[in-house]
C-alpha cells in the first residue's frame, strides 16, 4: 500500500477539514474587512528567489529546501515561505512603479524538510498578509492589531511580543559590537550561531541551544542601539498599541528566522500548543522589494502557521450548513436527484443515492453536518410532498414539493 510521504498530512476526517475551511473563512473575512485581496503565487519557484531575499545564513536555505534541477536544468525549488513569493510577483507585474498602497492576503501550502513534529510538518499550510507602500508605522499597529482581532475571533488566546530590528542607519554600528562579543565567546557558540556571526550575526542570538542561550544573556541588543529614526518608531508603534489596548511584551531578542526583516518584528505566542509556542509572525522588510530588483518600496507583513493552532480552533456551535436529500424509495431517486440539481443554484446539496430509511437518512445528513434533511418515501412522493427537518432548531414539517425551495430562501 502507497502512503503518504513522511511529514505529508491529508486532511480529510470531517472535523478536520471543518477547522480548515472554518480558519480560512475567518481569516479572510478579517483581511477583506481590512482591505486586502487574494493574491496566488506559485508553489515552485526559482532557488534564486529564496536566497537571495530569506538569506543563506537562514536555517531555510541552508537546510530546509526542497531544491532540486529540474528536467529543463533549472534550479528550482518549492516555496518555504509565502513572502518572497507575494514580492517577486509585485516587482514581475511591475507595481513597484506605481505611487500606491497595495495589500495582499494569501493561504496555502509551504514545504520545509524538517523533522516532523506535532504542528510542524514537511509540507505545512499558512495564511499570510503583506503590504507594500506604506512606511508609516501606523501600518505596523494596524497589522497587529488585525492579526490580533483573527485569533481573537477564532477564540484562541495569545501573548504578542515586539521588537525592532533597525536600520541601515543603525545596524552597522551595532554589528560590530555584537560581533565583536560574539568573539569573545566564540568558544562556548555552536557551529551555527559561529556561521551566522560571519553572515548574519544578529541571528545569533535567537539561538535555541541552551549552552548558546547562557552567553546571550548580556548580549547588546539592537533596540539599545537604535537609531533616532527607527528609536522613534518603536516608541510610537508602543503608543499606538496602548491606546488600542493591545497587550504586548518587548523581547530584545527576537529577531524572526529570514534575514529580510528591518524595523519593527512581532511574533504572537501561545502557552496552549506546548513547546512549539509561536503561533504567528512578521515584521517590516522595507528592503526586499530593492533586493529582487524592484524600486525602494517599504513593506510589512506577517504569517500564520495553520498547522501550529489547529488543536486550538473550535468550530463553533450552530455552524450547519446546507441541505441533505434523501429518497425512502427507489421510486423517488429520481425526483430527489432531479430537486438537488434545481437547489444548487443557490444552495449546499447533499444527496444520497441509496434508498433508506428515515433513521439512516438523518445519521447521514449528520454526518453531512447539514442544516436540513429532508427526504421522500412512497408516501410523499404519491401526495407531491417532502418531509423536512431543521436539524440545529429540530422543528419537523412536510410541504409541498413545489413549495420546499421557496421556503429556503
Amino acid at each position: 500500500m502507497i502512503k503518504a510521504l513522511r511529514g505529508m498530512k491529508d486532511i480529510l476526517e470531517s472535523d478536520e477539514s471543518a477547522k480548515f475551511q472554518y480558519f480560512v473563512k475567518t481569516a479572510t473575512a478579517v483581511a477583506e474587512r481590512y482591505g486586502f485581496e487574494y493574491i496566488e503565487t506559485p508553489k515552485l519557484e526559482e532557488t534564486a528567489l529564496f536566497k537571495r531575499s530569506v538569506g543563506e545564513s537562514s536555517d531555510i536555505v541552508g537546510k530546509e529546501m526542497y531544491q532540486f534541477i529540474d528536467k529543463g536544468e533549472n534550479d528550482v525549488c518549492l516555496r518555504p515561505e509565502g513572502t518572497a513569493g507575494v514580492v517577486r510577483a509585485f516587482v514581475e507585474k511591475k507595481l513597484d512603479r506605481i505611487d500606491q498602497t497595495r495589500r495582499f492576503f494569501y493561504h496555502g501550502s509551504m514545504f520545509r524538510y524538517e523533522r516532523p513534529q506535532k504542528g510542524r510538518l514537511r509540507e505545512f499550510h499558512q495564511f499570510g498578509c503583506e503590504v507594500f507602500g506604506e512606511s508609516n508605522v501606523l501600518e505596523d499597529a494596524n497589522l497587529i492589531i488585525m492579526l490580533s482581532t483573527i485569533f481573537n475571533t477564532l477564540g484562541i488566546s495569545h501573548q504578542i511580543q515586539i521588537n525592532s530590528l533597525g536600520c541601515p542607519k543603525c545596524i552597522p554600528a551595532y554589528r560590530e559590537k555584537l560581533v565583536a562579543f560574539l568573539d569573545s565567546k566564540k568558544e562556548h557558540l555552536c557551529d551555527d550561531c559561529l556561521r551566522r556571526k560571519e553572515t548574519n550575526p544578529i541571528r545569533a542570538l535567537d539561538c535555541k541551544t541552551i549552552t548558546c542561550a547562557e552567553q546571550y544573556v548580556d548580549a547588546p541588543f539592537i533596540t539599545d542601539n537604535l537609531c533616532d529614526e527607527c528609536a522613534a518608531d518603536f516608541e510610537r508603534l508602543k503608543t499606538l498599541l496602548d491606546h488600542n489596548n493591545i497587550a504586548y511584551t518587548v523581547n530584545k531578542k527576537l529577531v524572526r528566522g529570514l534575514d529580510y526583516y528591518t524595523k519593527t518584528a512581532f511574533e504572537f505566542v501561545s502557552d496552549e500548543i506546548g513547546a512549539q509556542s509561536a503561533i504567528a509572525g512578521g515584521g517590516r522588510y522595507d528592503r526586499l522589494v530593492e533586493f529582487l530588483e524592484g524600486r525602494p518600496t517599504p513593506a510589512i507583513g506577517f504569517a500564520i502557521g495553520i498547522e501550529r493552532i489547529f488543536d486550538l480552533i473550535k468550530v463553533p456551535e450552530g455552524s450547519r450548513q446546507g441541505i441533505y436529500l434523501g429518497a425512502m424509495d427507489e421510486a423517488a431517486i429520481d425526483t430527489v436527484f432531479a430537486k438537488a440539481q434545481a437547489l444548487r443554484r443557490n444552495h449546499t446539496v447533499t444527496v444520497d443515492y441509496s434508498a433508506r430509511g428515515l433513521k439512516g437518512h438523518l445519521k447521514q445528513a449528520d454526518k453531512a453536518e447539514a442544516r436540513i434533511c429532508a427526504v421522500i418515501g412512497e408516501t410523499e412522493r404519491l401526495a407531491g410532498t417532502i418531509w423536512v427537518k431543521d436539524l440545529e432548531t429540530k422543528e419537523e414539517q412536510t410541504v409541498a414539493l413545489d413549495a420546499f425551495q421557496g421556503m429556503l430562501a
